[in-house]
């Protein structure tokens, strides 16, 4: 069930050695828009998106949606759905059967499967081993199973790695209609020019702090209307 649930995120923080990967990051993503998360190679949006998932604990700050941790969610496939790496299933089984499990453990019926796989376009591939599976269907796979709990809330990263032109085209659909429906979307990408596309609002960060939390429309008019440019500029000096 859609809710207005929404992500928080103050004073977040996370050192490896004497490296701030994320430093004192803070920022809102809102339901019934696209967010997106941009940032240099080694800007700190990977660690950002496991510290919000719970997948690593961080030395201060919180990351909340609806307003608690992700660690506290009673049924948190119910609540978030999220992409971090595409190949995250067991090899040898197949597409449908990982997504049978996930079902199982969060005690959702097994109709939702086929809906899923219907929704990212593996129908005729569900029952290939996933080990099998180009990088883009690997893509697709890991979204039926974001998708499998009808989510409020979708934190994908780099979800276009590995899809060709028609898939990224499915793919900004699939997010602006998740969006239209009131869900919370935030998606890191490398593609400026699809997130010009994509994205209403965008979150840019370099060196784990923020440079900018606008509109799309705004960054983008401040080199002329290229949101290239303007996130070239807004970059510069940063690591590659």
């Amino acid at each position: 069930m859609i809710s207005d649930t929404a992500l928080t995120v103050r004073g977040l923080t996370k050192r490896y050695g004497g490296v701030a990967a994320v430093d004192g990051l803070s920022f809102d993503v809102r339901p019934g828009m696209v967010t997106g998360f941009l940032g240099p190679n080694g800007s700190g949006k990977s660690t950002t998106m496991r510290l919000i998932l719970g997948l690593a604990r961080p030395d201060a700050g919180t990351a909340l949606i609806g307003g608690l941790p992700y660690r506290s969610l009673r049924w948190p496939l119910r609540t978030v759905g999220s992409v971090v790496e595409a190949r995250t299933f067991q090899r040898g089984r197949s597409g449908r059967a990982h997504l049978l499990a996930l079902a199982a453990a969060s005690d959702l019926p097994a109709q939702r499967v086929d809906e899923v796989l219907d929704d990212v376009g593996l129908t005729g591939a569900a029952r290939r081993k996933a080990g099998g599976y180009s990088l883009g269907m690997a893509q697709r796979l890991s979204l039926a199973a974001a998708l499998l709990g009808d989510p409020a809330l979708l934190i994908l990263d780099e979800p276009l790695n590995g899809l060709d032109p028609a898939g990224v085209h499915w793919m900004r659909s699939l997010l602006r209609s998740q969006a239209a429906q009131g869900r919370t979307v935030l998606v890191s990408s490398h593609l400026i020019s699809e997130m010009a596309l994509t994205a209403d609002r965008l979150i840019v960060i370099s060196h784990g702090r923020l440079l900018a939390d606008t509109t799309a429309a705004d960054l983008a008019g401040r080199a002329g209307g290229s949101l290239e440019n303007a996130f070239l500029d807004l970059t510069e000096g940063s690591p590659a």
